[in-house]
């Protein structure tokens, strides 16, 4: 990987996203050489891919170069490739670009899309955990309604505008509600010749409640502002299949749908190499402990989405957020150091600051430890938080402009189709690679 020799010890970081920026910042000029290794070169706040997929931002102000945080940190290199596998008896890292040995290995591979194992639900659907599959849902979504225009048979017409989100969690409500306003405020004035109330969003929930791990005063909460924008609400429903055009589920309900996006669950973005013990098999999780080192290693460590660190609290490990991964980054960083100084580590406890969601225009729900609130207050609150989480200034200042723009015009300007999203036919995509 032409990373040169270095008197420091050398840590490999696998991983651009919430944990592994947090865990860069950290070792900033601390005497060890850091290699971080991603796909690609820019950190992605995911928290706002869905106004991307709705055309509310465009992609550039959710993202920032991975090159840019770290130019000014000593003995620090980024390469652009994927990691295929760790070799840990020889301790090498073995990548796309060709191997790299390391001294510490921190693994923050983040989570993917979990399909269950339904091969056609994984084919015909979108996933949105990137932003190329953001792209591609904000294209697929005004390419139907161009051809839904072009029609004339009234049930394709009908299943071009009919959408299905599949998961309830704060992914699905803030894409529905997104959708739900662009039908409200946009697509009535962009498609005259459309009957656009007859367009549907649907969410699908295989629980009892939607935001099923908020407080239940934050679901009914967002469950009232869903219902008075529109957006049908189908709970208890699992779906078991999807061949491009109908959804089956669990029950005798069906949809006739050209377009579903799947946020119904992630697992971990697992690399080959570590013992089977140390992984969690159900969800991809890797194993470790309350220093966040991978069980059965003493140098390899495992932080945010990708990691499972069973606690009493969180038997089952921590949520996979943003929070957990950047305390987890941000504590990891202090412990290696004191590791690489032979001093004792810290044990790593989460500190729970809550969790919001928004439905929309002065619509949202928050939850802190101690209180539970919605409405408009609650949607300044995740402005603001979602606002200062961004990295860079031209970021927060560019999200800042357009929101209110946004908000004065009732437009959404980033409805453009950049990259088309092609399908041949109803159960056959093209896309490129994401």
């Amino acid at each position: 990987m032409n990373v040169p020799q270095s008197k420091n010890p050398r840590i490999v970081i696998i991983g651009g996203g919430f944990a592994g920026i947090a865990l860069a910042k950290q070792l900033k000029n601390k005497n060890v050489q850091v290699v971080l290794l991603d796909k690609h070169n820019y950190h992605t706040f995911q928290p706002l891919l869905y106004q991307v997929a709705t055309g509310g931002l465009e992609a550039g102000s959710i993202a920032y170069p991975i090159r840019k945080v770290i130019q000014e940190y000593d003995d620090f290199y980024f390469r652009l490739t994927s990691v295929e596998e760790i070799d840990t008896k020889n301790q090498k890292v073995i990548a796309e670009i060709g191997e790299l040995s390391y001294d510490y290995l921190i693994i923050a591979t983040g989570s993917k899309t979990n399909y269950f194992g339904n091969k056609e639900i994984e084919r015909n659907s979108m996933g949105m955990k990137t932003i190329p599959q953001s792209l591609n849902i904000r294209s697929l979504i005004l390419e139907n309604f161009e051809q839904a225009v072009l029609t004339t048979d009234l049930a394709e017409r009908n299943s071009l505008i009919n959408f299905v989100l599949v998961g309830g969690g704060p992914t699905g409500v803030e894409l529905a509600g997104a959708l739900a306003e662009m039908k409200k405020a946009i697509l009535q004035k962009d498609y005259p010749d459309l009957d656009i109330d007859k367009m549907e969003i649907n969410l699908i929930q295989s629980g009892d409640r939607i935001l099923n791990t908020m407080s239940e005063k934050s679901s009914i909460a967002a469950e009232k502002f869903l219902h008075s924008l529109g957006v049908k609400i189908w709970k208890n429903v699992r779906v078991t299949n999807y061949d491009g055009r109908t959804i089956i589920t669990n029950s005798d309900l069906t949809f006739e749908t050209a377009t579903v996006i799947w946020t119904a669950g992630v697992q971990g973005a697992i690399v080959a190499g570590l013992d089977a013990k140390s992984l969690v098999q159900r969800v991809e999780r890797i194993r470790v402990n309350e220093y966040s080192q991978v069980i059965g290693y003493d140098n390899i460590f495992a932080v945010g989405d990708i990691a499972s660190m069973e606690t009493e609290n969180y038997p089952e490990g921590h949520p996979m957020m943003a929070q957990p991964a950047m305390q987890q980054g941000k504590l990891l960083g202090e412990n290696i150091i004191k590791l690489i100084r032979k001093q004792p580590m810290e044990a790593f406890e989460y500190n729970d600051k809550g969790s919001m969601a928004t439905i929309g225009r002065n619509k949202a729900v928050v939850d802190l430890p101690k209180y539970h609130f919605s409405g408009v207050f609650a949607w300044f609150v995740w402005m603001f938080v979602h606002l200062f989480s961004l990295i860079g200034f031209k970021n927060r200042a560019v999200v800042f402009l357009n929101w209110v723009y946004n908000y004065i015009r009732f437009d959404r300007e980033g409805r453009l189709i950049i990259r088309p999203f092609k399908k041949k036919s109803f159960t056959t995509f093209t896309s490129d690679e994401v």
